[in-house]
Formats: structure tokens, C-alpha cells, sequence
């Protein structure tokens, strides 16, 4: 089973900009583990282990936002507007729970309203598509006034109701914000378990901020820590559960490995390293092609160039109110991200730039 620090995570609150919780919890985890935490001015938080080392410089990251929405208004009745930080379909959306999150992180719960069927009956007008914008919140409210009175703000964050759940083989577990409170978690697993002694590199563990509105925490994380390699820890959307194919992803059959995707191609250097590193581990993989990107995709234009990787954590319904992972790609997660870190020297750098 997965360590409670990734329950404790996705039950946190944390759309895009609004991520101090996150931060918040990770910062209270990493201090006792690492030689320095550091901060961009956006938010974004890493742990460095073997601070100064003259080895290469290797950059672990999560993102630790979540798709949600924000108040943008409240009508006559009470009813609340939003709009949607992240990308989400409108009619996923429909008839859900949410909590609207107040400044002190107190939750005002509330279901998005929906047209029973029994009002539209004989109608002959077909619908239109449903945005994401169309969708109102009831959160009881009788008036615009009783909404205030009750807490609600322009601004404040929407996030979608957290039902943590194992299936019925223990196998597989439900929850929002598996996109991307995995690979936070992942990062601070690696930040307890890594020591100085285990490593030839400068190690750099943690998150960035603001990934779901257009990577932009990895860009500014990218200029605080000038890393030589970057390895984004990413749940990635399979298509297993709808006739996908080989490599559209497959939960329970290993990591993905990221070659492509309409951001990144991945170097070709890297994916040699990894590929042999797991293949001489028995780490189980498959080959992975998305239609999104991820951190790595604005980190590799960094600088003159960074070596970057997309190490997949296999995830079904990413980007809607929940979520669903493998146990057993967990466990293949770590062991690849726990091999490859271990084995990042200069000597190790050089050949992967070699085989570009």
C-alpha cells in the first residue's frame, strides 16, 4: 500500500496559484531531511541534498496544483459563478460536489446545479455543449446576500469534493488531485529516503506551481536552480478503459515513458539510460504517447538546453473529480526514480549528452 504522506496530500486543496497548503505541508516534511529548502518567488519549493556537490546538477519535480475553478461571481439567487483554472470538460462536471475554500481554508460545501429531467420533458431543443463557465454552484443560499453572509468571495478557489477510495482487490485507489500530488509525494519519499552518501550529484526534490495553467512554475524553478537534468514526476491520462493502444497507457503495467508528446520529444539519450536502467532492474515499463505536456516540456528550453524525462505514474479519469492509480505502478515508479537518481554523475551525464 501507498504511505499515508500521498492520502494526507490529495485530501489538501490546491488549484493553480492557490497552492500554499501543499507547499505549506511539503516544507514541514523535507526540512528535517535535506541540507537547504529553497523557494522561487512564484512558489514553487525544492529540498537540496548534497548541497555543493561537484557532480551534476539533477532536478526532481511534482507539480502541486490541481484542476479547479475560481468565484467570479454570485447572482440574484445566490447561485455561484466560476470559471476554471485547468483544463475540464463542462459536462464532467455537472451535478458534483465542490467546496468553495475560504481564506482560512474552511470549506463552504455545494453541488453544481443540474436540470432534472422532468423540466425538460417534450422539449425538442437540443442542448448545447455544456462549458465549464455555464456550470453554477447551489451552495443553499437564498440570496446573493445570504451567499456573503456565508463566506463566499470573487476569487476564492473551487475544488472538487475528495472521496479517497481502495477498490474492492486493494489494488487500485480513487481520489482527486492524483494529477499531480503523486509525484509531490514521490518527491518527498525521495528527500526521506536518499542520503548524501547514496549520491554522486546535487539533488534538488520537490514542486513546482501553477503546471495545470501553463507550466509556468517550472520556468521560473528552472532559472532558480540551473539543473542539468530534470525529471518531471507526472500522472499521465490512459486510455486502457477505452480501447486504447499500445501506447496510450495501461495502469498496472509499469511506468510510462514519455516519448512523445506535442511539447517534447524526448531525448534520445535519455530514454536510452532509462530504458537500460530499468530493463537491467526489471522495472516494468511501456512506451507512452500523450496529447498534453508537463514540466519537462518548458525546462528543456531552459538555459542553453536541459536533459529532461517525463517519468509517468499510469492514472484513468485525470482531470475530472477523481482519479484512479495502481498500487502496483507505485511501487515500479519508485524503484526506476530511485535507480536512476543514485546513478547521476558527470561520467553518466557525458554519455547520455553522447548518445543525443
Amino acid at each position: 500500500m501507498m504511505d499515508k504522506l500521498y492520502r494526507d496530500l490529495v485530501d489538501l486543496p490546491g488549484a493553480p496559484s492557490f497552492e500554499k497548503p501543499i507547499r505549506d505541508y511539503m516544507r514541514e516534511f523535507l526540512t528535517p531531511h535535506v541540507d537547504e529548502i529553497i523557494e522561487d518567488k512564484l512558489g514553487s519549493i525544492f529540498g537540496v541534498i548534497n548541497k555543493g556537490s561537484k557532480g551534476p546538477k539533477v532536478m526532481i519535480a511534482g507539480h502541486m496544483d490541481e484542476v479547479g475553478a475560481i468565484v467570479t461571481g454570485i447572482n440574484k439567487v445566490g447561485l455561484i459563478q466560476i470559471s476554471n483554472l485547468g483544463g475540464v470538460k463542462g459536462e464532467v462536471y455537472l451535478s458534483q460536489h465542490f467546496d468553495i475554500i475560504c481564506d482560512d481554508l474552511g470549506k463552504i460545501p455545494g453541488v453544481t446545479a443540474s436540470k432534472p429531467p422532468h423540466l425538460t420533458r417534450g422539449s425538442t431543443e437540443v442542448p448545447p455543449q455544456l462549458k465549464f463557465t455555464d456550470l453554477l454552484i447551489d451552495i443553499g443560499a437564498d440570496s446573493k446576500e445570504h451567499a456573503i453572509e456565508l463566506g463566499v468571495k470573487i476569487g476564492q478557489q473551487v475544488i472538487s469534493r475528495n472521496d479517497y477510495t481502495v477498490s474492492k482487490d486493494g489494488k487500485k485507489i480513487f481520489s482527486k488531485a492524483w494529477d499531480n500530488r503523486f509525484g509531490c509525494g514521490m518527491s518527498l519519499e525521495i528527500a526521506r529516503d536518499t542520503k548524501k552518501d547514496d549520491l554522486q550529484c546535487e539533488l534538488f526534490v520537490g514542486a513546482t506551481v501553477q503546471e495545470e495553467v501553463g507550466l509556468r512554475g517550472a520556468q521560473t524553478a528552472a532559472h532558480l536552480v540551473k539543473p542539468d537534468v530534470f525529471i518531471a514526476i507526472d500522472c499521465s491520462p490512459c486510455a486502457d478503459s477505452f480501447e486504447g493502444d499500445e501506447i496510450s497507457g495501461k495502469i498496472g503495467n509499469g511506468f510510462l515513458l514519455r516519448f512523445l508528446d506535442p511539447s517534447a520529444i524526448m531525448h534520445q539519450g535519455m530514454k536510452k539510460f532509462i530504458i537500460e536502467t530499468a530493463e537491467k532492474n526489471d522495472i516494468k515499463y511501456q512506451y507512452y504517447q500523450s496529447k498534453g505536456g508537463t514540466d519537462a516540456a518548458r525546462v528543456q528550453l531552459s538555459q542553453s538546453g536541459v536533459l529532461v524525462a517525463t517519468i509517468g505514474m499510469p492514472a484513468r479519469y485525470i482531470h475530472s473529480t477523481t482519479s484512479m492509480i495502481s498500487v502496483d505502478d507505485y511501487a515500479e515508479v519508485k524503484k526506476i526514480v530511485y535507480a536512476i537518481i543514485r546513478m547521476f554523475n558527470e561520467e553518466t551525464l557525458e554519455e547520455i549528452k553522447r548518445n543525443v
